[in-house]
């Protein structure tokens, strides 16, 4: 028994050693009081708990003691549980004290927990940036189009990046002003003859406002002519004029048709009316004589008068009948 008692001994004291070791990190401990950190163990003990990794926070807390920084493990820990970036955070620290760059714990920790790479917008502080915009069209008041790239250097504004825009607000900015820029010259050609009054005008509009960048410039790199939109415009316009003028050629002509069919059926029904009218000569010629109005040599002299009338139309010929019946 005393063989397998005293296994069992040693297998505890080492399982005990391993965990009093990763509870009480005493060589940790030890780097830290010799770095010049001052933390107690209990402190490191109170980390394990708190599920914090010690070793992070006294590494962290070492480059910032050697760095000059004044910086305490209870704020890296409550940065580390709010889900922040404890390693950014010291480096941007560091770089914006190497640069010169007014920049505190809190504030490097407020930009990092807002979700953007303080130590990248140090960086950008100290390097700025070459943002180049996509190709702006824009219209001069002569009607042609032209078409501008342009290269804004930017560098991060510190103070700005928590709740600044971004980017695409700058591009944004710069592509409204670049159109209202070359849409207020008189001519194509004076903004080709000087590139440059584009970003003096585009500059001078404060376009970083509320942003979290600093423009440092505004270079016009490429204007290309595109389309003579005024004369698209104009071309459209006469088309447009052009079909309008023939839809009121269709109307009238259409009235016109309309007025002529009228016109014939009334010609119809005034010739209908002529023939019921004739029509009824031989009843009034038969009351006529049933009345003793109408004697039988008055009879013959109107039927008279009707030969010699036709024989007189057959001596003129087909055209003076062609006549008359187009006049009728």
């Amino acid at each position: 028994m005393e063989g397998p008692l005293l296994i069992f001994v040693i297998v505890a004291i080492i399982i005990f050693i391993f965990i009093f070791l990763y509870f009480v990190p005493v060589s940790l401990w030890f780097t830290a009081w010799v770095s010049g950190v001052r933390v107690s163990i209990v402190q490191l003990i109170l980390m394990r708990i708190r599920k914090v990794p010690p070793s992070l926070i006294i590494n962290a807390q070492i480059n910032s003691l050697k760095a000059g920084l004044k910086t305490t493990t209870n704020e890296l820990e409550t940065h580390y549980m709010a889900g922040g970036n404890v390693n950014n955070v010291i480096k941007a620290l560091i770089s914006a004290d190497k640069a010169n760059i007014a920049l505190d714990f809190n504030l490097a920790a407020a930009i990092d927990l807002a979700g953007r790479d303080v130590f990248d917008a140090v960086q950008l502080s100290v390097n700025p940036r070459v943002i180049n915009t996509p190709p702006v069209a824009a219209v001069a008041k002569d009607g042609i189009q032209l078409i501008a790239k342009a290269r804004v250097t930017v560098r991060a504004n510190i103070h700005q990046l928590v709740g600044g825009a971004g980017e695409e607000t700058i591009l944004a900015r710069v592509g409204e002003g670049i159109v209202t820029t070359i849409g207020s010259a008189d001519n194509h050609k004076s903004v080709l003859e000087n590139p440059d009054q584009i970003s003096k005008v585009v500059l001078a509009k404060g376009l970083d406002a509320g942003t979290a960048f600093e423009i440092l410039s505004i270079d016009i790199a490429d204007i290309d002519i595109g389309k003579n939109i005024g004369a698209g415009l104009q071309t459209d316009q006469a088309e447009a004029d052009l079909k309008v003028a023939n839809a009121k050629a269709e109307e009238r002509r259409a009235l016109a048709v309309a007025s002529e069919q009228e016109m014939r059926a009334k010609s119809q029904e005034a010739r209908a009316q002529v023939i019921l009218a004739e029509a009824e000569i031989p009843k009034a010629i038969a009351e006529a004589f049933r009345q003793g109005n109408l004697g039988v040599m008055d009879y013959y002299r109107l039927k008279n008068i009707e030969s010699d009338t036709n024989m007189r139309d057959s001596i003129a010929g087909p055209t003076a009948q062609q006549k008359k019946k187009e006049k009728e």
